[in-house]
């Protein structure tokens, strides 16, 4: 006969309900059997699973989780069961710890003695999964020495039963920190052939200094790819101006975030990229590099039969001065001067300073706060202003 059989043959059921306030019959999240057991009791069948515990409070006994498999016996049946377990490597015991095999011989007295039941002794049965039993004689009539509890698994038992998922429904939902964890998806259309296309978007906390927006485009009609960043926080106080003086090929993999406020400037190369252009960026060093070399590189002005041979040679030799700083071949100072104080260099030594990188904080001009549409900005008392205007 099967364990479940035997649980219908003595009229017992594994599914109880939680609670009034459930007004339905579910399995029992978590069950704990109790009983207090005389000498008729020690016949009483039981099913234990390997995940149960088995408890005696009087003698401070206790059979873990995990540690015997599942079986179909009776109460004497786990006593006994025990007595075996303890008394399997007493042998050895007696012959390198004495004092600890003498402690066991008396323990195993004790439960031997339980079997007498010259006094009642209570037996506990918890089974996380809900699926152990304890016979009742009297059944379907109520067993007043048996008592059913039903309570609610812990995280730590859920794990440990693989059922983590189940409780992730009752812990509070933060929406910050599942926005943090989420990849968003929204319909666009693609800015070079404007067919419908995917946009992901996905906060992400920079190490060292916020969080960003970062949103990528990928188009399936004509192969576009683009990417985008934006600040995830206000306009910074100040303005950020950061140097890097670039004397290993290892700092093209320097992590950095230009936005779209942000300009870029090489002395060496006499060159100055105005912000706007190319837009924010998550990138590298080198990656940003690249896209200034193609950047140059696509310029109408220098292609085609209308370019002029000189501006031509200049360009060239641009570019290999530019791809000479890409490989590491060429020091040069790479600034980044963002009035708004929304990009970021990475520094490799953090949190110790970089001997190589300097930031500056500086004061906005009124020019600059007017390009980033900060003087006509009013964030206090606006609401007054507005209840005069009416």
């Amino acid at each position: 006969m099967s364990a479940l059989g035997a649980v219908e043959a003595a009229g017992g059921s594994l599914f109880r309900p939680l609670s009034a306030e459930d007004g339905e019959q579910r399995p029992a999240e978590i069950e704990s059997l109790c009983m207090s057991c005389f000498r008729n009791d020690l016949n009483r069948e039981v099913v234990k699973t390997d995940c149960a515990t088995a408890r005696i409070p009087e003698l401070d006994f206790e059979i873990p989780a995990f540690t015997q498999k599942g079986v179909l016996t009776t109460i004497e049946g786990i006593i006994d069961r025990a007595v075996v377990g303890l008394e399997q490597d007493q042998p050895l015991r007696r012959a390198t710890d004495q004092e600890v095999a003498s402690k066991i011989d008396e323990f195993i007295g004790k439960l031997k003695q339980l079997k007498e039941v010259h006094s009642p002794f209570t037996f506990i049965l918890d089974d996380p999964s809900g699926n152990s039993f304890v016979e009742n004689p009297r059944a379907p009539q109520k067993d007043d020495a048996l008592v059913v509890t039903c309570y609610r698994r812990t995280p730590q038992q859920a794990a440990a039963l693989g059922l983590e998922g189940e409780e992730l429904d009752e812990k509070p939902v933060d929406s910050a920190e599942d926005l943090r964890n989420e990849v968003l998806q929204f319909n666009t259309n693609c800015p070079e052939c404007n067919a419908p296309a995917d946009t992901n978007m996905k906060l992400v906390q920079i190490p060292h200094f916020k969080e960003v927006i970062i949103m990528a485009t990928n188009c399936d009609a004509c192969g576009h790819r683009t990417n985008e960043v934006k600040s995830g926080g206000a306009i910074e106080p100040h303005g950020t101006r950061i140097t890097l003086r670039i004397t290993d090929p290892s700092d093209m993999t320097r992590d950095i975030l230009k936005s779209e406020t942000c300009s870029v400037e090489i002395p060496e190369l006499e060159f100055e990229l105005g912000m706007g252009a190319l837009g924010g960026k998550f990138t590298t060093l080198e990656g940003l590099l690249k896209d200034i070399r193609e950047l140059v590189e696509r310029n109408p002005f220098t292609l085609g039969d209308s370019s002029v041979p000189s501006r031509t040679g200049k360009l060239q030799e641009f570019l290999g001065k530019l791809q000479g700083i890409i490989e590491g071949k060429t020091e040069a100072h790479f600034i980044m001067d963002d009035p708004a104080g929304n990009s970021y260099l990475q520094n490799v030594y953090a949190p110790e300073e970089d001997p190589e990188l300097k930031v500056e904080r500086y004061q906005r001009t009124f020019e600059q706060n007017e390009d980033l549409g900060l003087n006509d900005m009013k964030t206090e008392g606006y609401e007054s202003g507005g209840a005069a205007g009416r």
